[in-house]
């Protein structure tokens, strides 16, 4: 049996179910396979993401892909934490293709993250693959650790932004990638 399998069995058991029973007699490898599906991030590296879209281009003006929806998990508790992201970038010579930052924005949400982290490694992996002149990362999720448990507030939104080069530095530039998000 495969250990995270066995581990939800032993899950199972532990909070009084009897995992034998109809109905649970295969939730341990269901959810084996759904926690490997929702951490496959740890499994993928940028080089197979990326593949070669990176083209030359002599493109001066921000790009931006906006409402990028993301599932990841809290990793202070397992809990999920949904949202979207928008990134923008200034070319310096290079665009990505367009479905290659969703998959960015996937590689990283699909781990055990803290939004915080996630938004500083989509921001920072997007600078260092494009060598953009600067780059801009909002992610705004719902919590269901806040939401479902402790302070149970289910209407809260947290927003992370991390800004990057010229949209740190030109406050012109930070201006124009924060009105095109809105």
């Amino acid at each position: 049996m495969d250990p995270i399998t066995k581990a939800y069995r032993v899950l199972i058991e532990h909070i009084g179910e009897d995992p034998d029973r109809d109905g649970l007699v295969d939730t341990p490898n269901r959810a084996a396979r759904a926690i490997k599906f929702l951490t496959k991030g740890y499994h993928e590296d940028i080089g197979s993401i990326v593949n070669n879209a990176l083209y030359q281009s002599n493109i001066d003006e921000i790009i931006i892909v906006k409402d990028i929806e993301l599932y990841s998990l809290c990793e202070h508790h397992i809990l999920p934490f949904i949202g979207k992201c928008h990134v923008g970038y200034l070319p310096h010579g290079k665009v990505l293709g367009l479905s290659k930052i969703a998959r960015i924005v996937d590689m990283f949400a699909r781990r055990l993250q803290i939004q915080e982290r996630l938004t500083q490694d989509v921001a920072q992996t997007i600078m260092n693959v494009t060598e953009a002149s600067g780059v801009g990362v909002l992610v705004e999720a719902q919590h269901l650790c806040m939401q479902m448990r402790g302070v149970e507030k289910q209407h809260s939104m947290m927003k992370t932004s991390v800004l990057l080069g010229s949209f740190r530095e030109d406050p012109a530039t930070r201006a124009e990638f924060l009105q095109l998000i809105d």
